[in-house]
């Protein structure tokens, strides 16, 4: 692999810290270099510092990137995503713009199991063809790593396709698999909800464990979907079995899921719009880090997003991702979501940016080598057309990514 060298950054920022999650005034310090520059070998970072420290280093066989006075900054890890799925759900957002509910919608069969259904009768080749779309719109926005969940198969063998299909998707983009069988209970289980636990706990996890095709499992923990009780037996049995433990927590009523991630020691809570002091308290002292989603609250119209500000004051590791799916949060744009955190939920542009870059990463279990821009780490990076960081998130609807690598390779360029 070539040396790559990048010079003439109007800023350069590294996000370089402690070797951990940034809490508090930390998620305000993005380690900007100002006229910045920065070496690459073999995929990963050789030295980041200012173009008079990085120029002697350049040696003759070394590929030499002038950036052009832009911003050079760690691509996005977006730690929550339905990535894989098929058809779209354009006729329930015309509901919802004509008055109808997210969940009145779901209860006339639409909702998670409408995809459920579209995505079992795909293949895994036309799964794989609609996924790639997806992660070109990703790579677009300047992510460079995704959380990538199934949950609309609802069966064995359909769970098992949909984790194969994020098996063989993984590169250019960085996927971090995730089980999701208990997204929702199938409609041919409706009536045996005791049925469908056992085959989660009994068939799907030990199947998916033995072909090491999730290092997650997550539960959409929710009044009318999955209990407290049926939550905890279901990822008692995943950590059982050696996966790492996620949460949709607290989406659409307070009921305890943010407790339970705080009791099980989850690599994160999720969501957590309706989550209260007591559970931004527990989830504290256990260190469970919260993926806020406000997408998924702007684009069902509602009003109460997560308390970012009571999480930050309270010691929390702040991660924003984008919920991408196709019904209650139809983007791939981590900039809208980082507008969305600053203008809705009063985070700096900074705190965003270190929310969705190196606590992110940390959250999928990457901080090692991902999410900042520092010696020894994967040169996972993005060139943005603006000059100031802050313009990432400034300017609405505008996706500034102009270049993207990932692992010292250009995979993207507009």
């Amino acid at each position: 692999m070539t040396d790559l060298a990048l010079l003439n950054c109007r800023q350069l920022v590294t996000l370089r810290g402690p070797a951990r999650p940034r809490v508090g005034a930390e998620l305000r310090d993005l380690a900007i270099i100002p006229d910045g520059a920065m070496l690459v070998r073999g995929g990963r970072i050789e030295k980041a510092g200012t173009r008079a420290e990085i120029e002697p280093l350049i040696g003759p066989n070394c590929e030499v990137v002038d950036t052009g006075g832009r911003v050079v900054m760690p691509g996005f890890v977006d730690a929550h995503t339905h990535l894989v799925f098929a058809a779209h759900r354009a006729a329930e957002f015309e509901q919802r713009c004509a008055g109808a509910s997210y969940q009145e919608i779901a209860a006339s069969g639409g909702g998670i199991r409408a995809t459920v259904r579209a995505t079992r009768a795909a293949s895994e080749d036309e799964l794989i063809q609609a996924t790639r779309r997806h992660i070109e719109w990703l790579l677009r926005s300047g992510t460079t790593t995704a959380e990538a969940k199934s949950g609309y198969g609802l069966s064995l063998e359909d769970e098992l396709k949909m984790l194969r299909v994020i098996r063989r998707l993984t590169g250019p983009l960085r996927l971090v698999p995730t089980f999701l069988g208990a997204h929702e209970v199938p409609d041919e289980y409706r009536d045996r909800r005791g049925e469908y636990l056992h085959l989660i706990v009994d068939e799907m996890l030990p199947r998916i464990a033995a072909g090491k095709l999730a290092e997650y499992c997550d539960v959409f923990c929710e009044e009318g979907v999955f209990t407290v009780a049926e939550t905890r037996r279901i990822l008692e049995a995943a950590r059982a079995h050696g996966l790492g433990l996620r949460l949709h927590a607290d989406q659409l009523s307070n009921s305890g899921g943010a407790r339970l991630a705080a009791e099980l020691h989850a690599a994160t809570a999720d969501h957590l719009e309706q989550t209260d002091a007591a559970g931004i308290a527990a989830l504290a002292e256990a260190g469970v880090q919260p993926v806020l989603l406000p997408g998924s609250v702007f684009a069902l119209g509602l009003q109460r997003y997560p308390a970012a500000r009571a999480m930050i004051d309270a010691g929390l590791a702040v991660v924003l991702a984008t919920d991408f799916n196709p019904g209650s949060s139809p983007t791939p744009s981590m900039s809208l979501i980082l507008f969305l955190a600053c203008t809705q939920m009063k985070m700096t542009p900074a705190e965003a940016i270190a929310a969705a870059t190196i606590n992110a990463a940390y959250s999928v279990g990457r901080g090692a080598v991902l999410g900042s821009l520092e010696a020894g780490k994967l040169a996972d990076f993005v060139i943005r057309d603006c000059a100031d960081y802050r313009e990432v998130v400034y300017w609405l609807g505008v996706e500034s990514a102009h270049a993207v690598w990932i692992g010292g390779r250009r995979v993207y360029q507009r």
